[in-house]
């Protein structure tokens, strides 16, 4: 049956906007010769492959440098990560086994070698692994394209107006991309938390993924509508469709552009109650883009890209280093770092972990680093030592009980004692809290309080944890239920536990930028809110829309419903009755 190539498809909004143009198909054109080499061949093969690393490297280098100059420069460190690849030991060793002693050429010992990672990442039921492998892939085509002297068709110098639609997209891909030429772009694959849609944002070009097969139903030159706010792409629009969409950009930047005024106000609702805004990130050269979208500080510094694309574990003193440079720099304002949260299977080459005992509910995050405290001490006395330099505070994340907060606590102490005898300053008063993220942690949160300075509900584990739903699996994701009742009742059963012991609590999984939920989250009571630094205008002028008696008369009317869709359907209507122009867009990234 032929494919209607006009149609509307809907994917995943990677990066908001509404663009209009001509498509071009960006197609894989990586081509790989495979042949055998003798032996008095091999030390010119492997000499020809070190030599393609090393000019990969500095390309790399140069992208990099670009994007430091460019942009919110969160591509460097993405960057950065590529060219650790290049000289991860076990990557240069596994390729050089190839062509010495299978006698592979250069190309096809890369091929090998770089599929055996990508099996493995693929494989891997930790999100921050199975987005690598797209990371994977861009350096092979780097060391590819360099060793056969072919080229992919350079993006920054195609025509105007273009929308790049592709299989997929590596990082440096969208990276080469500028608002001049290219406008946007369409994939089959991807998610909105992988590399590519991180640059896409940093760029500020609109983007749609994981629409399925759209490289089969286009061809370069077709027009096309993108939306990359709803997550929805128009093929051959109708006039009535491009007068729509036009009318729609123009909505979208005025919207944008009314944000502005939010930014250097803050968070306080109409009867004077104050919400502390703050911003998750995951990159040190995130920290710029927190000062400038109005945030107050860090509320979630996650610090695993540190543990990513390497075969050693971090020193102490490189991650002191990279603690103490986003403490400097948000210095006098709070930054929240969190401990390692990653899976075993990063592991096991150093720690003898089996790839099959990691999973969602498996060695990961606070169990992993309990099971080995040297990786968490290392870690803790990074932190400490960091904290002379700034207003930090700490945070384990995936605690179930407080036999495991009171052993994470001591390895602490630990680390205290350790610094203390050798002379190197700290800050002794450093607040220490937990994410609530498990069903077990919100249940006995009034136990856990009594122990610790502050929570912060991590609500995207939280949910799937409490309804048993993975939510990255598209099959039954219309399980995955934000507004679900149990849910709900565990963020306002923390929020009590919390404050009836004197703590104060936050929240930092998606909802906190959704402003939807926004209103929910303010009549529960919660201290801050913690999100991408780009929703923080956004969230503001909801908070200063309302007062917090409004707030609390339509959580209180919330928490009396009986289904999810009940919730959802009485919150969408409070929030379309208050400010209908600031719910027009469907994008949370």
């Amino acid at each position: 049956m032929e494919i209607s190539r006009c149609s509307t498809l809907r994917g995943i909004s990677a990066s908001p906007g509404v663009v209009i143009g001509k498509i071009f198909v960006l197609h894989d054109e990586l081509h790989v010769p495979r042949y055998s080499i003798h032996t008095e061949q091999v030390d010119a093969e492997w000499q020809r492959f070190r030599q393609a690393a090393e000019h990969v490297k500095q390309k790399l280098v140069e992208i990099s440098e670009q994007l430091r100059g460019g942009m919110d420069s969160i591509g460097v460190d993405i960057f950065q990560v590529h060219t650790l690849m290049l000289e991860d030991p076990m990557w240069i060793e596994r390729i050089r086994h190839e062509i010495e002693q299978k006698q592979f050429n250069a190309e096809a010992a890369v091929v090998n070698v770089g599929e055996e990672f990508i099996k493995v990442f693929g494989s891997s039921d930790d999100r921050y692994f199975t987005e690598k492998v797209a990371d994977v892939r861009d350096v092979i085509h780097h060391l590819i394209y360099h060793l056969t002297g072919h080229e992919r068709t350079h993006l920054a110098d195609l025509d105007q107006d273009t929308i790049i639609v592709a299989h997929d997209l590596t990082p440096s891909d969208t990276a080469a991309m500028r608002r001049e030429q290219i406008i946007g772009f369409a994939t089959d694959t991807g998610s909105r938390t992988s590399h590519t849609a991180i640059l896409a944002r940093s760029i500020g070009i609109p983007a749609v993924v994981g629409l399925g097969n759209i490289t089969e139903m286009v061809q370069t030159g077709d027009p096309i509508i993108l939306d990359g706010n709803r997550g929805r792409v128009v093929l051959c629009p109708s006039e009535e469709e491009l007068l729509r969409y036009h009318e729609e950009q123009v909505k979208f930047l005025e919207f944008e552009r009314s944000l502005d005024v939010f930014r250097d106000q803050s968070a306080v609702t109409l009867d004077g109650h104050q919400v502390r805004l703050a911003a998750n990130i995951e990159f040190p050269d995130e920290v710029p883009s927190v000062s400038r979208y109005g945030a107050q500080e860090i509320g979630l510094y996650r610090t695993e890209y540190f543990y990513i694309g390497r075969e050693d574990l971090p020193t102490e003193d490189e991650l002191f280093e990279d603690y103490r440079y986003v403490a400097q720099s948000l210095d006098p304002h709070h930054v929240t770092i969190r401990t390692l949260d990653l899976g075993g299977d990063k592991f096991a080459a150093h720690l003898g972990i089996p790839s099959s005992v990691n999973s969602l509910m498996g060695l990961r995050a606070i169990r992993l680093c309990l099971k080995y405290p040297e990786v968490l001490s290392t870690q803790l006395r990074a932190i400490l030592r960091a904290s002379a330099y700034g207003n930090l505070r700490l945070m384990f994340p995936m605690i179930s009980g407080v036999e495991e907060l009171r052993e994470a606590l001591r390895i602490y102490k630990e680390a205290q004692s350790s610094l203390h005898e050798k002379g190197i300053a700290f800050d002794p008063d450093m607040e220490v809290g937990a994410m609530i993220e498990l069903p077990a942690a919100a249940v006995t949160a009034d136990i856990l309080a009594r122990e610790l300075d502050f929570f912060s509900i991590g609500t995207n584990d939280l949910i799937q944890y409490s309804l048993g739903v993975d939510r990255a699996n598209e099959e039954i994701a219309s399980l995955f239920q934000p507004f679900h009742p149990a849910v709900m009742r565990f963020i306002r059963y923390t929020v009590e536990a919390a404050h009836d012991n004197g703590i104060w609590v936050g929240l930092c999984g998606e909802m906190a930028g959704d402003p939807v939920f926004t209103l929910i989250l303010l009549g529960m009571g919660l201290d801050e809110l913690s999100m991408s630094p780009a929703s923080v205008p956004e969230i503001k002028r909801v908070i200063r829309s309302i007062s917090l008696k409004e707030a609390q008369a339509i959580t209180h009317e919330a928490m009396q419903l009986a289904t999810a869709w009940e919730i959802e359907s009485h919150m969408w209507e409070e929030a379309l009755k208050r400010f209908p122009e600031l719910l027009n867009w469907d994008y949370r990234v």
